[in-house]
């Protein structure tokens, strides 16, 4: 199986129509159906990679109305960054040739919230496996909690979404920063990253932060 590889721009655009379809009720459910099953066996050549949370209502190929072997997804709570997570996507761009990466951040999230209250004085102890999996949210919350603070007095609630778009951010810096084989593929015009927050009730992918060539020649 070959298909011709879209350029970063052009695998964005296909990514925001199919959000579209699935906002307005009208998605297509393209490349579903048993020829595509057998088509997609012997290799893989998805369109793009997502790397997500792994939040229930965060279905990415329902979200962006694709189908079997459109996109190679790495989820985990609260989109993480680890290890795991950069060889997956690393995988995706030097073995699979994706021109994108889509990190999808969402509202009412529960790991943020759970970082969020872990900062509180009375927090109960979490289990040593959830508490390493938020601990990198953290310094996002103690940001947005410094930039609510008047005259010394941190408000009462903290804005989970101003927490979660400031995560989203770092996810993308941090995955720029681990890995020269991405940071590269973003210098030479070959791959592009779209950090994005997903609304629950809308359905809509809003995206927050966009690295690489938007405009690239490759289409």
């Amino acid at each position: 199986m070959s298909e011709e590889r879209p350029s970063p721009r052009k695998a964005w655009d296909e990514m925001q129509r199919g959000n579209a379809r699935f906002v307005a009720g009208e998605p297509d459910h393209p490349r579903q159906d048993v020829e595509r099953r057998h088509l997609v066996a012997a290799a893989q050549t998805p369109r793009a990679a997502l790397f997500g949370c792994s939040d229930s209502r965060l279905a990415a190929e329902i979200i962006f109305d694709k189908g079997l072997g459109d996109l190679f997804v790495v989820r985990n709570a609260g989109q993480v960054i680890s290890d795991s997570v950069i060889g997956s996507l690393e995988y995706a761009v030097a073995v699979l040739n994706v021109p994108l990466i889509v990190v999808l951040g969402h509202d009412e999230c529960g790991a943020v919230g759970a970082a969020i209250e872990s900062t509180r004085a009375d927090a109960p102890v979490l289990p040593p496996h959830i508490w390493r999996l938020i601990s990198p949210i953290v310094p996002a919350v103690r940001r947005v909690m410094r930039e609510s603070t008047v005259d010394g007095v941190v408000p009462e609630r903290i804005d989970s979404e101003a927490v979660g778009r400031e995560h989203l951010r770092d996810t993308v810096g941090e995955l720029l920063h681990s890995s020269e084989l991405i940071s590269e593929a973003v210098a030479e015009g070959r791959l592009a990253i779209v950090g994005a927050n997903y609304r629950l009730d809308e359905g809509t992918a809003v995206p927050d932060i966009i690295v690489g060539d938007a405009t690239d020649a490759y289409a």
